[in-house]
């Protein structure tokens, strides 16, 4: 049998996911993180976008999640994120429609603040794009 570690995915509203799994793929925030068993420890930040779960039947699962936290011990991996979700329940026309409207925002120049709430809009409007399309080619 192959060897696995535990994963769960929790949101701020409740628990995505928790199970074993053979391997683990996130974006940190110094870049792309792939988990296997017996992991040496680490903390780090996680960037808005896909999380792939490879199961024990050797499919994969992903996920998205808004940015957060990843913990990794040996046996377990704790991904908190404020927001999380499978990533076929994510909306394609939203997250387009999210995205043209922070470009609409950012592009009329208002204040700072404005301009920062936009660019964080984009910023998770591409990043479930982004999800969107890991999600459609796993499936071909």
């Amino acid at each position: 049998m192959a060897m696995t570690i535990h994963v769960d995915i929790v949101s701020t509203s409740r628990e995505i996911f928790s199970g074993p799994v053979t391997l683990v793929t996130a974006t940190g925030e110094l870049g792309e993180l792939g988990i296997l068993p017996r992991h040496s420890q680490l903390l780090t930040r996680l960037k808005p976008g896909p999380v792939k779960l490879r199961m024990l039947n050797g499919e994969e699962e992903i996920f998205y999640v808004s940015g957060g936290l990843m913990e990794v011990q040996p046996h377990v991996v704790t991904i908190l994120a404020d927001t999380a979700e499978n990533a076929g329940n994510l909306d394609e026309a939203a997250a387009l429609e999210a995205k043209r409207h922070a470009e609409q925002l950012m592009a009329d120049k208002r204040g700072d603040y404005e301009y920062a709430r936009a660019e964080a809009d984009l910023a998770e409007a591409i990043a479930q794009l982004r999800t969107i399309e890991k999600l459609r080619k796993n499936r071909h």
